[in-house]
């Protein structure tokens, strides 16, 4: 039985059946997915880009990666907390001194909407 994948974890044996050819149909699809307007009269350089990525995935795709471990962060390090203490005292009475109006250790303010 396999393992289930823990978060953020990927089958890594996914392979990609066909090549897929960067046309100018395809850089309009895929702007339009993501919402993006694109300049038209750039089309040549947006499919150049696409390319360039698409080939930066096949390169990424050929690394042998059987037995490496996913790796949830680059460093080992790990985030310093402080104890959960508390350290000051609520001193109301001092904070609403200054405040122009309070009833029953509240603010009060001039009302804004009618």
């Amino acid at each position: 039985m396999d393992k289930p994948l823990g978060f953020g974890a990927s089958d890594r044996r996914v392979q990609v059946k066909e090549r897929v050819t960067v046309t100018p149909e395809v850089v309009r699809t895929v702007a339009s997915l993501a919402r993006l307007q694109l300049d038209l009269a750039h089309i040549d350089t947006h499919i150049e880009s696409m390319n360039r990525i698409l080939a930066l995935v096949s390169e990424m795709q050929a690394v042998e990666t059987d037995g490496v471990a996913p790796l949830s962060h680059p460093l080992d390090a790990v985030q310093r907390l402080r104890p959960d203490v508390i350290t000051e005292q609520v001193e109301r009475e001092k904070y609403q001194s200054v405040a122009p109006e309070t009833r029953d250790g509240l603010y009060l303010v001039p009302r804004v909407v009618e």
